[in-house]
């Protein structure tokens, strides 16, 4: 391939590939844990919502939530009676709570798919650096057999010389 071809490819990679490619030629090592990368750039209101988006999203929560109606509807049917039937006090403090939960819940969702494109970038990466490498063992393998070529003919004329030296060589019968 000519240089000028060569030049105005290179040109035209991008700048993760370019990046990618450099570190493939100062042999430099890529591997790096995107997910400690992303856990590191959280905010502390970044982590309390993906913990109350994990504890929101869990049996624990569930079984708990229960426990909670099923004690207000005793207290409220059978013992004080603060919020009787048809609870609307609890009807305000569950929609409060669905208020509150669910844009917490996108956020850590939202934050989530952002860590996923963080992970696919860093696939993107390790899979370019591993097909250059590869095409990099492809290129040593083909010159590692142009040469054992020339060497596997150079033993041959050798073993025919020698052939057609015994050959010639007058019979002792």
């Amino acid at each position: 391939m000519p240089a000028a071809d060569l030049d105005a490819r290179v040109r035209q990679l991008r700048d993760r590939e370019c990046a990618a490619l450099d570190a493939l030629l100062r042999r430099a090592r890529t591997v790096r844990d995107p997910n400690a990368t992303y856990d590191q750039q959280l905010t502390r209101g970044q982590r309390v919502a993906d913990k109350v988006a994990s504890f929101g999203g869990s049996w624990n929560f569930i079984g708990l939530f229960m426990l909670f109606m099923l004690g207000w509807l005793v207290l409220n049917t059978e013992v004080v009676r603060f919020d009787p039937f048809p609870f609307i006090l609890l009807n305000l403090i569950l929609s409060c709570l669905a208020a509150l939960q669910a844009p917490v819940i996108m956020m850590s969702q939202n934050r989530h798919a952002a860590k996923d494109r963080i992970d696919a970038q860093h696939d993107y990466e390790v899979n370019l650096r591993a097909e250059l490498e590869i095409q990099n063992l492809h290129t040593k393998i083909d010159a590692h057999q142009d040469t054992a070529w020339v060497e596997l003919l150079e033993l041959q004329r050798r073993q025919i010389a020698l052939l057609e030296a015994i050959a010639a060589r007058p019979s002792a019968g």
